[in-house]
């Protein structure tokens, strides 16, 4: 497969009233990117971070910003987090079956990447298009809880999803999201995920860098032996 590993640990988790020395910490400890969760309190229940955030936390780190866009509207936030300096801008495909290709055509003259998450009543199909698309994504996220609540189950069943991915596209970067740590990493690596978004079982971890190079180990295991 032509994917690299990425372990990507979601802020949700840090201590925010310390973001920029979480972030720090956190990239120190082998993290390959900052995985953000950008909730409007409407697409989802909770309301957490916007543009704002990023845009002070990008002051103080060069890291990837991975933006996972939990919001009703995604085309309104295209312009704000490109200023913020935002890397990637995943939005969800259950809002954005309509302009999905507007969407991509402005994340990506913002200098973004484009990614598409869906929830996990959402079916796989919903994203061929948009990966097999004129001007595609270049990430899918396949959402491992229900989005919106830290502190989930991960969802086993989700692995189709990802598995029919990567049978499909070899190439291409899949995401998993929720409930992800050392006792389900193997699940989610052999199934073909290869970013994966981690929350508490880092950031709660006595050694949150042991815990990032055991995931990354498995995801290249299971690549290895794919």
């Amino acid at each position: 497969m032509g994917v690299t590993a990425k372990i990507a640990p979601s802020m949700l988790s840090s201590d925010f009233a310390n973001l920029a020395s979480e972030a720090e910490r956190i990239l120190n400890c082998g993290a390959d990117w900052l995985h953000m969760d950008i909730m409007d309190g409407h697409f989802v229940p909770n309301l957490t971070i916007g543009a704002p955030v990023i845009e002070s936390l990008r002051k103080h780190t060069k890291a990837y910003l991975d933006c996972h866009l939990m919001v009703t509207n995604p085309l309104d936030y295209v312009e704000p987090l490109g200023k913020a300096g935002a890397s990637g801008f995943t939005f969800h495909v259950e809002i954005s079956k309509d302009n999905w290709q507007e969407l991509v055509q402005r994340i990506k003259s913002k200098g973004m990447r484009p990614g598409v998450a869906l929830k996990p009543g959402t079916s796989v199909e919903e994203v061929y298009p948009l990966v097999e698309g004129a001007n595609p994504v270049e990430m899918v996220l396949v959402m491992t809880v229900e989005p919106g609540f830290g502190g989930q189950k991960f969802m086993p069943e989700m692995m189709d999803k990802v598995r029919t991915l990567r049978n499909r596209y070899p190439s291409l970067d899949i995401e998993v999201d929720g409930g992800l740590g050392p006792s389900t990493i193997a699940e989610a690596a052999s199934a073909g995920a290869n970013c994966i978004v981690a929350g508490s079982s880092v950031f709660g971890a006595p050694e949150p860098a042991h815990v990032i190079s055991l995931m990354r180990k498995s995801v290249e295991d299971a690549q290895k032996n794919s």
